[in-house]
């Protein structure tokens, strides 16, 4: 007989999601390197969904790959987990590889990412932009806005960390579409940190910023990179604002499809997340937050970071695991 299905998350979840990131991490790690993106975002993403499919879950998946017409799993609205167990009914936010060119070219910070919320605790967002800013915890609510200038908004941050505007280090994505924001920031007096891909990881990285100088996160990246990146500052006590931008007549009719009649609309953390939610990543390549996939004679080395917002607590897990592939050819 089938258990009854539960709500809330579970504590002992944290660690089965875990698994996933770090069994998701090791395939795109494989293919590290190798200059092929959509071999290392395929491998990463059906190694994903292999291992939550496992799982004691029904899960949504509310931010994934793509519409349902784009992509063969972990596509938006697909349901997933271990069928002949009903369990915990959960939203699931995933991004199997974040910086498939990162992971392509090894280059530092790609990321394999899931957040599982309580089921209506993510906000659904189609595969459009959005235009974010966020900072770390420890800040008056509202030292930052979306709307305000970039001048004002270090001017602002500055102030509330009692510090020089020429202190603080902003992070965003190098795109020609930042060219002003770029000037900007750089006229400010503020230290840019520029970044080809991965604006999770460009996100997460305020968090910490004594240990990865990033103070604050500005520009247009990827809304469903925004609701990932909201989960982690839930956990930590950070800001995000969001705006969603359809920039295409093919955007313009997913935001439709999702019936999202207001593109002006400014979101806050609390419209992006709600609930109790947890956001597990596991580092693919080395970088600023992690350490990438080590692969040893005949054994793996992943390093990974789980935060849960209603306890506030963040865990670093080193695991050490037998390489099965590594044993079977040899």
């Amino acid at each position: 007989m089938q258990a009854a299905a539960r709500t809330g998350l579970d504590r002992t979840l944290a660690l089965d999601i875990v698994r996933v990131t770090e069994a998701t991490a090791i395939a795109a790690a494989r293919l590290r390197g190798r200059g092929d993106e959509a071999a290392a975002d395929a491998a990463a993403a059906n190694a994903m969904h292999r291992e939550l499919t496992r799982l004691p879950i029904e899960g949504v998946v509310v931010v994934g790959e793509g519409e349902e017409n784009e992509a063969p799993v972990l596509f938006i609205g697909e349901t997933i987990g271990d069928r002949d167990h009903v369990g915990l009914q959960v939203d699931l936010a995933v991004d199997p590889l974040e910086g498939s060119t990162l992971c392509a070219k090894a280059l530092p910070n790609a990321l394999s990412v899931v957040a599982i919320a309580e089921r209506g605790g993510l906000l659904k967002v189609p595969t459009i932009y959005m235009d974010k800013i966020a900072i770390g915890p420890g800040y008056p609510e509202g030292v930052v806005d979306l709307d305000a200038s970039p001048g004002d908004n270090l001017r602002a941050l500055a102030k509330a960390k009692g510090v020089a505007v020429a202190e603080l280090t902003a992070c965003l994505l190098d795109r020609p579409r930042h060219a002003k924001l770029i000037e900007e920031l750089r006229a400010s007096g503020a230290a840019l940190r520029l970044i080809g891909d991965g604006d999770i990881a460009g996100v997460i990285h305020t968090t910490d910023p004594e240990n990865t100088g990033i103070d604050i996160y500005m520009g247009v990246g990827g809304a469903p990179e925004g609701i990932l990146a909201a989960a982690a500052l839930a956990c930590t006590g950070g800001q995000i604002q969001g705006r969603l931008c359809a920039t295409n007549e093919q955007q313009r009719a997913r935001a439709d499809a999702a019936e999202i009649d207001d593109l002006n609309r400014k979101y806050t953390l609390a419209d992006m997340v709600s609930g109790d939610v947890s956001i597990t990543a596991t580092g693919i390549t080395d970088g600023s937050l992690l350490e990438g996939v080590r692969f040893g004679k005949n054994e793996i080395f992943t390093h990974t970071v789980v935060m849960r917002a209603s306890t506030g607590t963040v865990r670093w897990i080193r695991t050490k695991r037998a390489d099965k592939l590594a044993s079977t050819e040899s």
